[in-house]
């Protein structure tokens, strides 16, 4: 099975410090490049999150303090992985509620800006979840009749949840062989800034996705309590979803 491209996508998988989208840091990203003739590309390192490896995310991906100790940290290769994903769509395995918030927030920290706009995510793990509400390693099983013996190895999630999307095409002839209709179809809600802090209602307006406020126009709420955005600007959000709320914020005062 190939997969039907107008443009490259990259599968991407990161191990972390934690789970916290705004606070935990990567230790180990593997990306698989896949071209539109199919060729692919991929790049797997350790990073040093500047941070300690809490004992219990070691106890999942088994890396150390140890292991990373001599490793880059993601802003020394920021500009590098910028380039290596610049004009991509994405694909992950619950990547569009944890591995991508992670990414755009680590980017962020590095100063290092990139058009996710205009990209396309498919994640896979929705789309499995869809249709049979299972974990990778029994999708890999599932679909591919194997068994992910390294599961939670970047490169070994990251290779499997490739395998396991053109198995789904395969399998269900209702998914359409094309990264926009996967995307679409993988897709739980629209965030307006990938935490799920920021949605868009069925009339395309940025809505708080949580607190007193949820379902709320965010620029109606700005414009009636401007406390509520330093708030949010001040408190422990996302620096993505502080970037989203300050364009809405922005956008209020110019009209």
């Amino acid at each position: 099975m190939k997969l039907n491209l107008k443009r490259p996508i990259v599968f991407f998988d990161l191990e972390t410090t934690g789970v916290d989208t705004s606070k935990d840091r990567i230790v180990e990203i593997s990306m698989i490049k896949v071209m539109p003739d199919g060729e692919e590309i991929v790049k797997t390192r350790k990073l040093n999150p500047g941070m300690h490896i809490p004992e219990e995310a070691t106890a999942v991906h088994g890396i150390t303090d140890e292991d990373v100790k001599d490793c880059p940290t993601f802003a020394q290769v920021a500009k590098s992985l910028e380039q290596f994903v610049r004009g991509c769509d994405f694909g992950g395995f619950n990547s569009n509620r944890f591995d991508l918030p992670v990414l755009v927030e680590e980017f962020l920290r590095a100063g290092v800006e990139v058009d996710f706009k205009r990209r396309r995510f498919v994640d896979v793990q929705n789309i499995f979840h869809k249709k049979e509400q299972r974990t990778l390693v029994a999708a890999y099983k599932f679909y591919c009749d194997r068994d992910l013996t390294d599961a939670h190895s970047a490169e070994a999630d990251t290779r499997a949840t490739y395998e396991v999307l053109k198995a789904q095409i395969e399998r269900y002839d209702d998914l359409e062989n094309d990264i926009d209709a996967l995307a679409e179809y993988s897709t739980r809600g629209e965030c307006a800034d990938y935490a799920g802090r920021i949605l868009y209602n069925d009339k395309g307006v940025e809505v708080f996705g949580f607190g007193k406020h949820r379902d709320r126009s965010v620029a109606e709420v700005f414009a009636a309590e401007p406390s509520y955005y330093a708030w949010m600007m001040n408190g422990d959000f996302p620096l993505y979803t502080k970037k989203v709320i300050t364009e809405i914020y922005l956008r209020g005062k110019n009209r």
